[in-house]
């Protein structure tokens, strides 16, 4: 299928639109220096006020306030709720694991200066733990208070220690007995034996004992570790528990037993704990001779990292609490006192144990691509409709897996390269890149070992590819690889035929069921000479490249959208409409939001989906009041980055891998592509158009930098997800 004629958009160099970023790449490469390339400090600075920028942090907390908020809506089904609040308690571990142990290295170093929202690390420090404790709370409120006896009210039942009866307490004893007391290893406290070191969020108990030892000396302090490989939460017998869902928590059933593991002395208090830790790795990719092995080596102190947090039961004695941070090194605000399972993520299991559809949100199927039926060659149909766009999970990811698998049998295929961030274990796209190996194709595939909390997977990925005979490349020093690519080279007649997968999202087949991403199948060869470039660029090292279509960071992407935004400036000062859409995770580079603040005073319309943190200050007079931002959520999350600029037949629309964030833009490897047509205007419609119309789960940033859930009032109700669902349900025929 012949190519369409280049557009206006394409005409232009992509690269060339910040000559300076190029000038310095290329500068860096003839030094011949192993040298971290950066882009030019005009770049980062900006004369934005901190006043006029919300804090990245606190933002993030008030992401995760809205994920509660879905907990506590009544109009969400029961055990959904519950997984919300499984998600907002993990998200509060990752974020003290990451963002706070990275303020407290920095104050540990003696920081003290103001970021650009005008917040030293210690007044950030210092928020966050106001609004953190506040936040836990509120948690613990929601379960103990409502979603605890909502579930009670469904005969789904966790049976609290102080109700259980005869029969009940002679199941957990025998049950701890069986089960329980064989992994564990209880631990006296004294000269000989020290505060152990205790690994990364594991839940474990101190005990106050009291008696003589088995030596004749008196007792004190005991620890009780809980082993990973024991249940968190137990089922228990119907017959035995009398409710149709019935469950126990460990820490219930050890607390209980404790006395059975210290024969001769009395267990006076038993209190579980969890201490949350840095699990930042700390690699100097500048200065190691070998990437992987240094992550290696990390990996084996992750768990050991610098103690962040403590939570501990509420009814915990203070001198108890006390000779705990004294061991973590932990100030007062260091410790959360909660009022149930200090380990609160570990419940989002019970939702998947219970089979209760009228609890859960109603089943979906994804509609299967109309271009796609299973008895037709995949080149033949991406050639016939080319691009080929999906946009998971409203549709079905079968396609992409089904575009690797057909690759790796067919035997005109001369080579597939990949870039892998995060595959999820037992990935198919793995297996078929072995086969195709195997088979004799030529297979290169590009894996980011830094992909956060995914790096031993990753290591461990690398080898099991290279065991196939892959070629296995590591990305760039000092750069992510977070573009999400594919590219098949196929002999067709007496030519070769590339076929390109660009998408926003993982080439993860678990997570394109929960996570929202748009992505499309290619043979324009304006694309996938682009996709071929970087790859060569990303195994080669070659310098920046001039690029037809894509438009690739660190290189250009930075520039490429502030001239975007410029340009609507432009159409507005000349009497035009100027508009932007766009959506993202998060929204922090202030260089791009001083551009689109200058938008909004030269009267551009500016509409902003951010799901998560947004250091943006939107509806502040004189400032942004043409700019509306949004965070929309639901069962899905919403993870597509779409950037649209201009209205009518100008209006030019991207997807990409990147937020607009600087790591995106400064320090990854990421690519955005442009759509036209119908694809542009799909797209425009269900990632942008209909989400702006939601008034059930959206809510909106206002002025004062607080979210304010809108609620239909008066208008019918409207959520862009279901209203997504409703058009693309295959319904049970493609279950």
């Amino acid at each position: 299928m012949p190519d369409k004629k280049p557009s206006k958009r394409a005409e232009r160099s992509k690269s060339d639109n910040v000559p300076e970023l190029r000038a310095q790449q290329e500068k860096a490469n003839r030094s011949g220096k192993k040298k971290r390339w950066r882009a030019p400090e005009a770049s980062r600075t900006m004369k934005i006020q901190p006043s006029e920028l919300s804090n990245r942090e606190l933002s993030f907390l008030a992401f995760n306030e809205r994920v509660l908020a879905m907990a506590d809506d009544p109009a969400i089904p029961l055990l959904e709720r519950l997984r919300y609040l499984c998600i907002s308690s993990s998200n509060l571990d990752e974020f003290f694991e990451v963002r706070v142990a990275g303020i407290k290295q920095k104050i540990l170093g003696g920081v003290e200066a103001a970021g650009i929202d005008g917040y030293s690390p210690q007044q950030e420090l210092n928020a966050i733990d106001l609004a953190a404790q506040e936040f836990v709370a509120r948690q613990y409120a929601l379960l103990n208070q409502v979603l605890l006896p909502s579930l009670a009210d469904e005969d789904i039942k966790f049976l609290a220690r102080g109700n259980w009866d005869d029969r009940l307490k002679a199941w957990v004893k025998d049950y701890f007995s069986d089960e329980i007391a064989p992994v564990l290893s209880p631990l006296g406290l004294d000269p000989a034996h020290p505060f152990p070191r205790l690994t990364n969020k594991s839940l474990n108990f101190i005990v106050d004992l009291q008696g003589v030892d088995a030596f004749g000396r008196e007792s004190g302090f005991a620890l009780v570790r809980a082993p990973r490989s024991l249940p968190r939460v137990i089922s228990v017998p119907k017959e035995i528990c009398g409710a149709e869902h019935g469950f126990v928590f460990l820490s219930s059933i050890m607390h209980s037993q404790m006395g059975s593991l210290f024969n001769g002395m009395e267990p006076v208090g038993v209190y579980q704990f969890k201490v949350t830790r840095n699990s930042e790795l700390y690699v100097s990719e500048e200065e190691v001779a070998n990437l992987r092995r240094a992550l290696q080596s990390e990996l084996l102190q992750r768990n050991f990292g610098q103690a962040v947090r403590l939570e501990v039961a509420g009814n915990c004695p203070t001198r108890i609490v006390r000779y705990l941070q004294r061991q973590f090194n932990l100030n007062d605000s260091d410790v959360y006192r909660v009022d149930g399972p200090v380990n609160l993520n570990r419940l989002v299991t019970i939702p998947d144990e219970i089979d209760r559809p009228d609890l859960k949100f109603p089943a979906f199927t994804p509609r299967i691509a109309p271009a796609f039926h299973v008895d037709m060659n995949i080149f033949d149909q991406i050639a016939s409709r080319s691009p080929v766009l999906f946009h998971h999970p409203y549709e079905s990811y079968s396609p992409v897996l089904e575009f690797v698998r057909q690759a790796s049998i067919d035997p005109d295929v001369l080579a597939i390269k990949q870039t892998l961030y995060r595959t999820g274990s037992d990935s198919a796209f793995v297996h078929y890149l072995m086969d195709a190996s195997r088979a004799g194709k030529d297979v290169t595939v590009v894996i980011e070992l830094r992909a956060r909390f995914d790096e031993e997977a990753n290591i461990n990925l690398a080898t099991q590819l290279q065991e196939a005979g892959i070629q296995v490349v590591y990305g760039v020093v000092g750069f992510k690889t977070h573009a999400k690519m594919l590219l098949v080279v196929r002999r067709e007649k007496s030519k070769l035929v590339k076929y390109a997968h660009i998408g926003t999202g993982n080439y993860h087949a678990t997570t394109a069921r929960l996570y929202t991403d748009v992505s499309m199948l290619t043979c324009n060869k304006r694309v996938t000479n682009d996709v071929q470039k970087i790859f060569t660029q990303l195994t080669g090292l070659g310098q920046a490249l001039h690029l037809k279509e894509l438009v690739q960071a660190p290189f250009s992407l930075h520039g490429f959208i502030i001239e975007k935004i410029e340009e609507q400036i432009s159409v507005c000062e000349a009497g035009g409409e100027g508009c932007i859409q766009a959506r993202m995770n998060s929204l922090v580079d202030a260089g791009v939001i001083e551009a689109l603040y200058r938008a909004s005073q030269a009267g551009v319309r500016i509409e902003l989906l951010v799901r998560g943190v947004c250091m943006l200050r939107a509806g502040v007079k004189g400032l942004s009041d043409n700019i509306r931002v949004i965070s929309v959520l639901g069962r899905f999350l919403e993870h597509s980055r779409v950037f649209c600029f201009g209205t009518g037949s100008d209006t030019e629309l991207y997807i990409s891998s990147a937020d607009w964030m600087p790591r995106n833009f400064f320090n990854r490897v990421e690519v955005a592509v442009p759509l036209e047509g119908a694809a542009m205007q799909r797209v425009k419609f269900e990632c942008l158009d209909v989400y702006f119309k939601d008034n059930q789960f959206c809510w909106e940033l206002q002025s004062d930098g607080q979210y304010k859930r809108l609620v239909s009032g008066s208008e019918e109700s409207f959520s862009a997800q279901q209203e997504l669902i409703d058009r693309h349900d295959a319904g049970p025929a493609h279950s």
